[in-house]
């Protein structure tokens, strides 16, 4: 199997006091810490509207928060707007469930899509990862065929490509088996997976998937805008 090489060392996550607005001025989020160390892979689960999602698009950066979201020592946050989408671009590989793929490319093209807006010197490389990763899962490159003809499980698993071709040392990924059937789920579990293992990868995935639930190692429980605390289990006392 291809394998990539070693993304940079993953960041920290340290968040202190976030709090994500909505219309009305409505609390969506309120999490007043979080730590997830380099190299965690976490799964954050709860039912729909407990701010899953948009807890991990504010993570990613993508929304206005008030609050600390640190990675590495980096203040997103209090990032401006074109500093934020750099180092969005240079630390996360970011997977959504609608996939969000350009419909009239190839698998290739679409896997290296980053490439397209890189400087010259560092194109090949994301090609050249972009690659490996679809012969790695299973896919066609390139030829005549493109996407709009793929299953759902294709597209998906293109779209993690897409997010890997980067080397990120962090992955964000979004109800990413949401819209598969289960064999289909089941792969992309293990390809995201096997994409983490051994590279110091940091993952985090926002999932309803029971699969996930059991196959990740740390499980964060949202309700209401809130990480719920997990109540310890109590060891019964011995005579």
């Amino acid at each position: 199997m291809p394998s990539t090489t070693a993304p940079e060392p993953a960041p920290a996550l340290e968040v202190t006091d976030l709090t994500v607005a909505g219309e009305g001025g409505r609390r969506l989020i309120d999490v007043p810490a979080l730590h997830i160390a380099p190299g965690e892979r976490v799964v954050i689960r709860g039912p729909s509207g407990a701010g899953k999602s948009t807890l991990l698009y504010a993570l990613a950066g993508l929304l206005p928060v008030t609050g600390r979201i640190d990675w590495g020592g980096t203040d997103i946050a209090a990032l401006s707007e074109r500093r934020r989408t750099a180092f969005r671009r240079a630390t996360f590989g970011l997977v959504f469930q609608d996939y969000l793929l350009f419909e009239e490319l190839s698998p290739a093209a679409n896997a290296a899509i980053a490439a397209s807006f890189g400087p010259s010197a560092g194109r090949a490389p994301i090609r050249d990862r972009a690659a490996g990763l679809l012969d790695r899962f299973g896919l066609v490159r390139g030829g005549a065929r493109r996407v709009a003809s793929f299953s759902g499980g294709e597209r998906q698993r293109i779209a993690v490509a897409r997010a890997l071709a980067m080397d990120p040392p962090v992955i964000l990924a979004d109800e990413p088996t949401a819209s598969l059937d289960r064999a289909m789920a089941d792969r992309l579990i293990d390809d995201l997976l096997a994409a983490c293992e051994g590279t110091g990868r940091t993952l985090i995935v926002v999932s309803h998937d029971p699969a996930f639930h059991d196959r990740l190692p740390r499980l964060i429980d949202m309700a209401e805008g809130r990480i719920v605390p997990r109540t310890p289990v109590l060891q019964a006392a011995h005579a």
